[in-house]
């Protein structure tokens, strides 16, 4: 009998999906990029923020947490 993994990420980032809520993604750089979760796979993650969408590459994001309200 095989364990599947628990992929963390993927669950956070589909909650988020799901909810709506929008996220503050901080770069390694320090750039913060806050908007809604659009889109998502195994290299990318697609944010809306004033009707555009962004792509961003997950080796770029330092950290993911749902903004401050």
């Amino acid at each position: 009998m095989t364990k599947q993994a628990i992929n963390i990420q993927d669950s956070y980032l589909y909650q988020a999906l799901k909810s709506g809520q929008v996220l503050s993604i901080e770069l390694l750089n320090g750039r913060r990029i806050d908007g809604a979760l659009k889109r998502f796979d195994r290299f990318a993650l697609v944010i809306e923020h004033g009707g555009r969408e962004k792509m961003v590459y997950k080796h770029a994001v330092a950290t993911v947490e749902v903004a401050p309200v």
